[in-house]
């Protein structure tokens, strides 16, 4: 695999490092906020900075996705995360505790142009035979490295301090910077004309109306928004360690690692029941949301750390199978020319319906009880799993059965 795509195994291995650093910056930063202010709102708000400025860049950045090189993009962010991460040291401070929100709302919002840029390049970085295995190979990733970055984060802010964690998390920028600077391949199908005008509405008045003529892209779309609705239980995770179960920066990497490892064995196991196939895609990602739910049930009613770490492990095989699966579904349904712009707005909704759910879920949190919220999510989730079968069940029932599997 790697040696018939070298440049997607530097893409690949810039994605791990960068992932990694991330997860050393959250645990330090929860930790911070939940240790010198006590809330589970203002935790919750961490969450909502990662997430929400992505929302609102999106729409931007998928049109520069499409117009500019992506490589060039990419490493634009990187360089410009590199500085902000180191902004996260000044927050140690008490009285500036201020400056964590701020360069999590920036880096938040540079990574809305790395993020799409990335997905949309790489069918043009791997052969097409090999474009399932890359996406669960990337989809993995990310859970990779949520276990090894959440526990080594844990661990490296619980003994060196939280500064090593954010020194860690801008050279994690840098690494990537530099992995793909070597990267010799287009980024893009064919390169984007540097004379065509941007019109950020036309561009997605384009967008929305290429996902209502492809039924597929719009339930795609639709799936990956549901999850984000269900994602508040996200941000219940280091309230429930600290809150719950009274631990500290190891027991949020405990959690998180268990939320990782999930999402690292859930598109492993997608890949292996659908075989590639995309006429199974959409059967595997209901499977994916009911799993998702049950897990996050499981957890809200867990008596101790390690059960809860079970049921998130559990849910995240659902939530990982189904990022993964969806994503890869976009890729083959939909044309380079447009699919940064397509990236950007699944993204964008979903990082919109996440912020929304964890902040809601961190206000109801300190009102009811973190368990309480957690179940009711839970079943929320697996209710919105269910709708969303029987939708797109309707939705899809007139393509040709053909046309339902074009391009597995």
């Amino acid at each position: 695999m790697f040696r018939r795509n070298p440049d997607f195994g530097r893409l690949y291995v810039a994605q791990l490092i960068s992932f990694g650093g991330d997860w050393f910056a959250s645990v330090a930063v929860l930790t911070l906020v939940l240790k010198t202010t006590g809330s589970p709102t203002l935790a919750a708000l961490v969450i909502a900075a990662q997430t929400l400025p992505f929302a609102i860049v999106s729409p931007f950045a998928g049109v520069i996705v499409d117009r500019i090189d992506r490589k060039a993009v990419m490493i634009s962010a990187d360089v410009i995360r590199t500085l902000l991460a180191l902004g996260f040291l000044a927050g140690q401070i008490r009285s500036m505790i201020w400056v964590l929100f701020v360069c999590e709302v920036f880096i938040s919002a540079v990574s809305a142009f790395f993020e799409p840029a990335s997905s949309a390049a790489l069918p043009n970085l791997v052969a097409k035979r090999d474009l399932a295995r890359a996406n669960v190979l990337m989809g993995s990733a990310w859970g990779t490295m949520l276990v090894v970055g959440a526990a080594l984060g844990g661990l490296v802010a619980a003994t060196l301090g939280n500064a090593a964690a954010f020194i860690g998390d801008a050279a994690s920028f840098a690494i990537s910077a530099s992995l793909l600077l070597t990267i010799h391949g287009s980024f893009h199908e064919t390169a984007p004309d540097p004379n065509r005008s941007v019109s950020i509405r036309a561009d997605v008045r384009e967008t929305v109306a290429f996902a209502r003529k492809e039924r597929r892209v719009l339930a795609l779309l639709v799936v990956k928004a549901g999850f984000g609705i269900s994602a508040g239980v996200i941000g219940l995770i280091s309230i429930f360690a600290v809150k719950v179960f009274h631990g500290g920066a190891g027991t949020i990497g405990l959690l998180m690692s268990a939320r990782g490892l999930g999402a690292l064995t859930g598109p492993f196991i997608a890949r292996r029941w659908t075989g590639g196939r995309v006429d199974r895609l959409f059967t595997a990602l209901s499977v994916a949301g009911v799993i998702f739910a049950i897990g996050y049930g499981l957890f809200a009613i867990a008596p101790t750390v390690w059960l809860a770490a079970a049921g998130a492990c559990v849910a995240h095989v659902g939530g990982g199978s189904s990022w993964t699966l969806s994503t890869y579904g976009l890729q083959r349904f939909t044309p380079d020319h447009i699919r940064g712009r397509v990236f950007s707005f699944d993204y964008g909704l979903v990082t919109l319906t996440i912020a929304a759910s964890v902040f809601f879920a961190g206000l109801a949190a300190s009102r009811v009880g973190p368990r309480v919220v957690m179940f009711g999510i839970a079943v929320l989730s697996l209710a919105l799993a269910l709708a969303w079968t029987l939708w797109r069940r309707r939705l899809l029932r007139d393509i040709a059965p053909e046309a339902r599997g074009n391009g597995a």
